[in-house]
């Protein structure tokens, strides 16, 4: 479909972000792998990746979090990856910092507040990109749902850069004597490299810069499309390099556009993306598709889970993976099926394996959950 740009200043910036992300294919090649042992084939158990870490206990993309999930079992551990104004890669759900960290607090960076428009939303606070590595490892990490999840934990962990992780990741691995994957998700891309501070050829310079990740599995997973296709053309069939492409689908959001796609005047919906011949398309450049739960089993009018969805079956078809997002243990994230009369606020670890477990009857090849034990129970040794 063409490509329809905004016009002035707006249109040369998003033209700057398309050549970044386009520049990706005259990146060198991410070295591959070789060891048997490391390979990420698909075996007959599901994955586990663990959502933040194991964020329903420590706050999330913490080192505490990615711990305790490794621990409790996980196979891969998930950054969600954004960049500072130095351009070092660090874990943060997202560009803002207002509400996962202590920033709020220090009286040295109040000027620092602002207010940004990305991927379409207004937001006001503060954000990575106007921070150095240095000035966030001043902040401490703090829970995104204090009401929820309590605060007990909150001041002690810093923000924790890509390399860090890996490194952390890697002494884990070792440590135990089992490979441990990472599957980091690309946030805002088109924004960053709009911006100047693309996250492609960052990441793909960080993976290759670690023996660990020049070997281990790595699963790279973003809600937009073109930097996935360009990765694709850079990165080749990797032995142990995946790309995952995340889809919001079902009801209101089949007409939800990837904000690549709505940014360049592009029509295409993730709807669409996940029709039968949408997923032959995207088989084309990803190896998994990242689906939202309820688009595998949707809720019905009661709030229960209803019948599944043809998705998982159609998705096998075009040859892709299904890795479902996102399990969490809190009545007010369960289906009306598993809650307890507890409140909606409270942990309810037996509804959240039986969901899961009714899930993994679908056959989906993995399950992203905000914690490791829980879902490790219900997958499976």
């Amino acid at each position: 479909m063409p490509i329809i740009l905004p016009a002035g200043a707006a249109r040369r910036g998003l033209l700057r972000g398309f050549g970044g992300i386009m520049a990706l294919t005259a990146f060198p090649r991410l070295a591959l792998g070789q060891s048997p042992a490391t390979r990420p084939i698909p075996g007959p158990t599901p994955s586990l990746y663990a959502h933040r870490g194991a964020s329903a206990l420590f706050p999330e993309h913490t080192l505490a979090a990615y711990a305790k999930a490794i621990a409790d079992g996980a196979d891969y551990v998930e950054p969600d990856l954004v960049c500072t104004k130095d351009g070092v890669l660090v874990a943060r759900h997202e560009n803002a910092i207002t509400d996962t960290t202590d920033v709020a607090a220090h009286a040295e960076f109040a000027h620092r507040k602002t207010r940004k428009l990305i991927d379409g939303e207004a937001h006001e606070g503060w954000f990575v990109s106007d921070f150095t590595l240095d000035e966030l490892k001043m902040l401490r990490a703090v829970e995104r749902l204090p009401k929820m999840r309590g605060t007990c934990h909150d001041g002690q962990f810093q923000v924790v850069s890509l390399e860090e992780i890996i490194d952390f990741v890697a002494a884990e691995a070792a440590a135990r004597g089992r490979t441990i994957g990472l599957i980091p998700e690309l946030k805002h891309s088109t924004w960053f490299a709009t911006a100047g501070l693309a996250l492609e050829e960052r990441l793909v310079s960080t993976l290759n810069a670690h023996a660990y990740t020049r070997r281990a599995p790595v699963t790279v997973q973003s809600f937009e499309t073109a930097n996935l296709k360009a990765l694709r053309k850079t990165l080749g069939r990797s032995t142990h390099v995946r790309l995952a492409q995340l889809v919001v689908a079902g009801g209101r959001y089949d007409a939800v556009r990837p904000a690549d796609v709505a940014l360049s005047g592009g029509s295409l919906t993730y709807g669409e993306m996940v029709s039968p011949r949408g997923l032959r398309q995207l088989a084309e450049y990803a190896d998994v598709l990242a689906p939202i739960t309820r688009a595998v089993i949707p809720l019905g009018t009661d709030e229960r889970l209803a019948k599944p969805t043809t998705l998982v079956a159609d998705a096998h078809r075009a040859g892709l993976q299904v890795v479902a997002w996102t399990f969490r243990p809190e009545n007010a994230f369960l289906p009306a099926d598993f809650r307890n009369g507890d409140g909606p606020d409270a942990r309810n670890e037996a509804g959240s394996v039986a969901e899961m477990r009714r899930y993994l009857e679908t056959g989906i090849d993995g399950l992203f959950s905000d914690d490791s034990a829980l879902a490790r129970s219900a997958i499976g040794p």
